[in-house]
């Protein structure tokens, strides 16, 4: 009993160290890819679509609107502090994200 005690207690501890190296830094359901974050909210100025910044109808200084082949917004991307990119749709709805790069 003693020893099923000790093996619990080892993969308890030792798991916060396996999602961190296996791969968690991606993850969505890390807090920085989280939609509940509200750096990822379009609730935020930043984020919003109403910001003329993400505007499909601001053509001169836009670089976040996102267009397809036929020049029709489709959504922007706003770059995030940490180095990420988060994506909207035209209405903005939260449609994925970039993490930030790995550093190495």
């Amino acid at each position: 009993m003693n020893k099923t005690i000790g093996v619990t207690v080892l993969l308890i501890t030792s798991l916060p160290l396996v999602v961190c190296a296996g791969g968690g830094f991606n993850s969505p359901n890390n807090w920085d890819n989280s939609p509940n974050n509200w750096e990822n909210s379009s609730n935020t100025w930043e984020n919003s679509p109403n910001n003329w910044e993400n505007s499909p109808n601001n053509y001169l200084y836009n670089d976040r609107t996102i267009r397809d082949s036929n020049g029709d917004a489709k959504g922007y991307a706003v770059p995030k502090a940490d180095g990420g990119i988060n994506f909207y749709d035209n209405d903005g709805n939260r449609t994925g994200y970039l993490p930030r790069p790995r550093e190495r």
